[in-house]
């Protein structure tokens, strides 16, 4: 059989190559996304579906949990996305042109907590701050001050939380502003230089708005990583002290796993969903439109 188009019979080999990809892709994102929309329209018990329309999302906006966990997802998306977007570029801008092996360190050193587990790391940070037998309590102990309980306090635990989420995560964005810092042409530094710029000139004015694209990329997959939080959230403070530390992810395992409200979870996910589409879409427009 011939290919009477010209341009399907040139492109029919790379068609050929992404049709696997494409194949999972379909199966294994646009699948759930859809069957998750279907079933936030269902009751669903064990194997018998229900249609109750909206009923499940009427659940969702009558529970003050719910909203509660709506906040904590947006205080942990703002904190955790500023601080580091922030620190990160104060680190990469800092060290991109000193010597090789520096940087070499300060990468290294900034993303070992990153290859190591978030399961092992939340494990090291209950250790740390278990009221009971903790290295932070028993400090305080021996200097003579009260039990240290950071975790069941509903004043101190969502900084704890965004501190461990921040500290854990922020290697991967230091190791990309750095690469994206060290590719700008050397000539726009000489130039500046012989204009008479400062360093906080040649940061402000050069590195940040060419390192652009990297923002707006760190920016999103931060995003979309604190919407999922979930593990931290598991083995430091299961949602407590009273709901203080709930997020929306946590609210969704709970509706699925434990209260076995499979509607309500999906109905928790579709929003989600849309939270994540507000918050990336416009970045991403952004970052095409500059391009």
């Amino acid at each position: 059989m011939k290919l009477r188009n010209p341009y399907l019979k040139e492109n029919i080999t790379g068609y050929l190559f992404i049709l696997p990809q494409f194949l999972l892709f379909l199966l294994f994102i646009v699948y759930p996304i859809v069957e998750g929309i279907r079933l936030s329209f269902y009751k669903v018990q064990y194997q018998q579906e229900t249609f109750v329309g909206f009923d499940n999302y009427t659940t969702l906006f009558n529970d003050p949990v719910f909203f509660k966990s709506i906040v904590n997802t947006v205080v942990f998306v703002v904190f955790i996305v500023l601080l580091t977007v922030i620190f990160s570029l104060f680190v990469g801008s800092a060290v991109f042109d000193k010597n090789a092996k520096y940087v070499s360190f300060i990468r290294g050193s900034y993303y070992i907590p990153v290859m190591v587990s978030m399961v092992v790391m939340s494990m090291v940070w209950s250790f740390l701050l278990s009221p009971a037998n903790g290295l932070i309590s028993y400090a305080a102990r021996e200097m003579d001050l009260s039990v240290v309980n950071l975790l069941g306090n509903k004043n101190t635990v969502l900084p704890v939380i965004i501190f461990v989420t921040f500290a854990t995560n922020v290697g991967q964005a230091i190791i990309l502003y750095i690469a994206s810092m060290i590719g700008v042409p050397k000539d726009l530094f000489e130039a500046a230089e012989v204009d008479g710029a400062s360093r906080l000139q040649v940061i402000f004015r050069i590195l940040i708005p060419l390192v652009k694209p990297t923002t707006i990329y760190i920016s999103i997959v931060n995003i979309i990583a604190v919407l999922k939080i979930f593990v931290v959230i598991q083995l430091l403070t299961g949602g407590g002290p009273n709901n203080a530390s709930v997020t929306m992810m946590y609210y969704l395992y709970n509706n699925a796993f434990k209260f076995n409200q499979l509607g309500v979870a999906s109905a928790v996910g579709v929003i989600m969903f849309i939270i994540t589409m507000l918050l990336s879409v416009p970045q991403l427009r952004a970052m095409f439109k500059d391009k």
